[in-house]
């Protein structure tokens, strides 16, 4: 047993340990960090050495916090806080100001919390305003000068090519209640977004390439208001695979529902010269957000 009095939190093994806790997986936390999963394994091991507790359990899907790496992992986050303010105070690295930064709902729910988390502390006197809605909505928010920067959605071609820089790809999928079967309802009721979004217009295309008949039952611009249809059993609906909640269908290969399209996430600017603020909030989202 390591002697109390030697004991000690470093920085460096609580960073890599919130990381293993974030995403779940020692080979992507490995990336995330720049270290081998060897490295990084390493690393974990010698921090149950230092608390003498086990932090970790393996899963089929990864790893696991025990009950004492859950609360190890309050206090890391705390301390690592401090300890990024305490830095970017003292070495006046930290940038300060306002950010407005549009994002559709289903990003949102799915990334937001990381890449906030991150900026935070590297910059814990940013200010980060977050304005949700569709992406035609968040352009029209971008040429009123509402906001400086948003994440959008773009359509991809068959090879899943798209025209602007694009982030990550993301795919639609057709998404139920469970144990409703689309076979049994004719027209399809559908519960879609806007009318210009993607979403609505990659469903309607695919239902109309292969005859199938539907109608728009439902509609609603945000992703709880569509998650909500769907859980009454009355519409199916059309969204981004990664943001589908735990307890709703993803419906691959059912009769009468077509393949869907995918889709890139992009950025795009207020202005052709952001502020440095803006510039490295897009530089970091660049950067994370392939490996959430």
């Amino acid at each position: 047993m390591t002697n109390t009095v030697s004991r000690s939190l470093e920085i460096d093994l609580l960073r890599s340990f919130a990381v293993v806790a974030e995403v779940r997986s020692l080979s992507r936390a490995a990336s995330r960090v720049g270290r081998t999963q060897s490295a990084l394994s390493q690393q974990m091991k010698r921090l149950e050495e230092i608390v003498d507790q086990p932090l970790f359990q393996r899963t089929g899907r990864g790893v696991a916090l025990t009950n004492p790496g859950e609360r190890l992992l309050i206090h890391a986050q705390r301390m690592l806080r401090l300890h990024d303010e305490a830095m970017a105070d003292l070495c006046g690295k930290g940038l300060m100001g306002t950010i407005r930064f549009g994002c559709p709902d289903d990003y949102a729910a799915v990334f937001l919390p990381s890449l906030l988390r991150q900026f935070s502390r590297q910059h814990p006197q940013a200010l980060v305003e977050v304005v949700c809605g569709p992406t035609p909505r968040l352009i029209e928010q971008l040429e009123s000068c509402s906001v400086d920067l948003a994440m959008i959605s773009l359509p991809e071609d068959a090879n899943g090519h798209a025209d602007d820089d694009i982030i990550r790809h993301e795919q639609l999928v057709w998404i139920g209640y469970p144990g409703l079967e689309p076979e049994h309802f004719d027209p399809l009721p559908l519960a879609l977004s806007d009318p210009d979004t993607l979403d609505h217009m990659a469903a309607c295309e695919a239902l109309q390439r292969i005859g199938r008949a539907y109608r728009v039952a439902y509609a609603s611009s945000s992703l709880s208001g569509l998650t909500a249809l769907v859980r009454s059993g009355q519409a199916f609906a059309v969204m981004t695979q990664a943001a589908v909640p735990a307890d709703l269908a993803i419906l691959h290969g059912e009769p009468g529902l077509p393949p869907l399209p995918s889709v890139g996430i992009t950025l795009k600017f207020e202005r052709k010269r952001p502020s440095h603020l803006v510039a490295a909030f897009a530089e970091h989202i660049r950067l994370t957000l392939p490996l959430l």
